[in-house]
Formats: C-alpha cells, sequence, structure tokens
C-alpha cells in the first residue's frame, strides 16, 4: 500500500511574530515542520512497523523554502516526497484539488494529515481531499491500527471519544497524544539527502485559490487594570457585573 502524508511548514513557536508589508515576515525565520504533521509521519511508520508493508510519501504544496520541511520528514522516515512548487497562497479548498489528484495519481490507499495548521488554524484540508475523492475520514484520532485493508482506533468527539472501524482508502487527521514523534538521526539526514524529492509544477493542477490574503496584523490586547477590593463580596460582585456590562461589554 501507498501512504501520502502531507506537510505544511510553519514559523517555530519560539519566534517572536513581526509584520512586514501586510504579511508575517518570514525571511530571517526559523521555520519548520508543523507539530501536527510530525503526527503523521510518525503514524506512518508505526503502522509500517507493525508488519504493514507501505511505501510513504510526504507532500508539500508551496514556496522552495518547504523542501527543507519535505527534508526533515525523510529523514524521519519517509521514502520519498513530493514538492509542488508555488509562490501562491492556497486554501484549504484549493489544497485538497491538489492533494486529491496526488492521491489519485500515487495510487495511496490512505492520507495522514495534521487535524489543524499551527498558523492558521484550519481543520478543512483533510475533510475537502476525503469529500473530492469520496473516502471516508476520521478526524481528531487518538489510536489508531491497521489489519489488512480494516483501519480501527478512536478518535476525539465532544463528550469523550469514540471507536471507529471503517475499510480504505481513506483520509485520516492526527493530532497530539496519537503518537511520540521521533527525531531524525544524524545518519538519517545524511540519508535523507539521497532520497528521492520530485518537483511538481501548480499548472498541472488546474487549480486557483477562491480566498484572497489581504493583509496581517498584530492584535494589541487593552487591559482595563481594574482591581477590586474582595473584602466586601457583595459589593466586589456588584461592580465586576457592572465593570463587565459597561465597559468591557461582555454581558448584558
Amino acid at each position: 500500500m501507498r501512504i501520502l502524508t502531507y506537510i505544511r511548514q510553519v514559523l517555530d513557536a519560539e519566534e517572536s511574530v513581526h509584520i512586514a508589508n501586510n504579511a508575517v515576515a518570514l525571511e530571517n525565520s526559523k521555520l519548520v515542520m508543523d507539530t501536527m504533521d510530525e503526527y503523521g509521519v510518525e503514524e506512518a511508520l508505526r503502522l509500517r512497523e507493525s508488519g504493514i508493508e507501505a511505501e510513504i510519501v510526504a507532500v508539500a504544496v508551496g514556496p522552495a523554502r518547504v523542501q527543507d520541511a519535505l527534508r526533515t520528514a525523510l529523514a524521519i522516515g519517509a521514502d520519498r516526497a513530493i514538492h509542488v512548487e508555488t509562490d501562491i497562497r492556497l486554501d484549504a479548498i484549493a489544497l485538497s484539488k491538489v492533494l486529491a489528484q496526488l492521491a489519485t495519481q500515487e495510487q495511496a490507499t490512505l492520507i495522514l494529515s495534521g487535524g489543524q495548521q499551527a498558523d492558521w488554524d484550519s481543520h478543512a484540508l483533510a475533510a475537502a481531499t476525503a469529500e473530492r475523492l469520496h473516502w471516508p475520514q476520521v478526524t481528531w484520532t487518538s489510536a489508531l491500527e491497521l489489519k489488512g485493508t480494516t483501519l480501527t482506533g478512536k478518535h476525539d468527539a465532544d463528550e469523550g471519544s469514540e471507536s471507529f472501524t471503517l475499510e480504505l482508502p481513506a483520509v485520516v487527521t492526527t493530532q497530539q497524544g496519537l503518537n511520540e514523534p521521533r527525531y531524525p538521526t544524524l545518519p538519517n539526514i545524511m540519508k535523507s539527502k539521497k532520497k528521492e524529492l520530485r518537483k511538481e509544477s501548480l499548472d498541472q493542477f488546474d487549480v486557483m485559490p477562491k480566498l484572497k490574503f489581504v493583509s496581517a496584523e498584530i492584535q494589541v490586547k487593552n487591559r482595563l487594570n481594574k482591581i477590586l477590593d474582595g473584602k466586601d463580596a457583595p459589593a466586589a460582585a456588584a461592580q465586576l457585573v457592572d465593570l463587565l456590562r459597561n465597559e468591557a461589554r461582555v454581558i448584558a
């Protein structure tokens, strides 16, 4: 079988966010593979290590710098990578068209993708891809097991977790708690440089974003800095309600 793992590149969580020319400045910042997608690569490796014969293909869409994230995926253990190079910012629906076409071309039977993005916090890519392929999908997966073509496991729900069983092909989103991603070792980093990283042009996928990015700004948080005297609890409670209603305007 063939497993596709979708890879995104994001700003390192330790980096400060700066705005330049109405966009997040990335030129001199440290960029890394999205942590959510690390869980996807790790789970693909674990499925293979459980005895499943599988080729793992890392896929990314974006500018030339995204290849660094793909090389990380290869160093962790992916067999090869596909980079659809473009400087156009694609929304999740547009990305799903690319990913669905690649899944068809590669004859993949399982797609693993991070449940959300660390930067945009979008949950739409996996669902949109599954819809295009007419495949079943499982989101927020917390446990996964594959026997033959039957996928079983658990995923988070509003009031706990649910068990599931489905037949491949399928789309699955990964999250923290599913596994513990491994770090690439130096020997594997060296080996990754010899692994295939194929470039594709966005033109062949006939896709354009419907969402237009306009600008980015850092939200300024203004605090009222009110300190209430707690010695008289009823009076403090009444004052708090008054502040929330008339100054903060968060209650009616």
